[in-house]
């Protein structure tokens, strides 16, 4: 697929940036055995992951129906869920191999390039996270799945971005100059619903998902961002 060059490149979080995997099905886990319910097996919690967190409750839950009664058991789940989340996101949780790499190869092959994170979790522990591992400091916008009205694959949120980041640059960015890069094909779905490039990282969290959506790239490790990004890879 030809594309144009990029001039903003929004990662999701999420089996994109980081393995989060372990810290999100032990907080999903603490949330069952508090309800009084087994804890589910770590792969299926997974398959669970890329929505949200109330999403992500509410199947970990088998979907509840949502009348009044389930709704405010949901929510307790959910607060639990985030509670103890909160505490222990860091706990497993790391950068993949590579990705720290490839962002400063972006920015120094491509200073002018915005880079930004939107992911579904829920807006401070994304920040949190990403500060904590000096992913923020590339980023000059990290927006999560409680910073608008909607989340992904919903184009809201990508939208704010491709509109900030053209205020930014000064002048207007289209959405074929924007890659879109994330595991799941809620990742894709986004991007095309604007008509971004899409990269899949199929090293991620859900990459059945993500392979049915057919991405416009295909990722096997974050050092691959750069050739969707137009950036020589650097010399080892």
């Amino acid at each position: 697929m030809t594309t144009a060059v990029p001039r903003l490149i929004v990662f999701d979080l999420d089996g994109t940036l980081i393995d989060s995997r372990k810290d999100l099905c032990n907080s999903v886990n603490a949330m069952l055995v508090h309800l009084g319910k087994r804890a589910l097996p770590e792969e299926v919690i997974a398959s669970y992951i890329g929505d949200g967190a109330s999403m992500l409750v509410r199947r970990a839950l088998g979907d509840p129906e949502g009348d009044a009664h389930d709704e405010e058991y949901v929510i307790e789940a959910v607060n639990y869920f985030l509670e103890y989340y909160r505490i222990h996101k860091l706990d497993f949780t790391y950068v993949y191999p590579g990705a720290m790499e490839a962002l400063a190869a972006i920015r120094a092959a491509r200073p002018e390039v915005l880079m930004a994170v939107l992911t579904n979790k829920p807006v401070n522990p994304s920040r949190a996270i990403c500060d904590h591992f000096g992913i923020s400091s590339y980023m000059f916008q990290n927006y999560g799945g409680n910073s608008f009205h909607t989340k992904k694959p919903d184009p809201h949120g990508l939208k704010t971005l491709i509109a900030e980041a053209s205020a930014i640059a000064g002048s207007a960015i289209t959405a074929t100059e924007t890659l879109m890069i994330g595991d799941t094909d809620v990742d894709v779905l986004t991007a095309r619903a604007v008509g971004a490039v899409s990269v899949g990282c199929s090293f991620g969290l859900a990459p059945e998902r993500l392979a049915a959506a057919k991405p416009d790239f295909m990722a096997s490790s974050a050092m691959a961002w750069l050739e969707a990004a137009g950036v020589p890879l650097p010399l080892s």
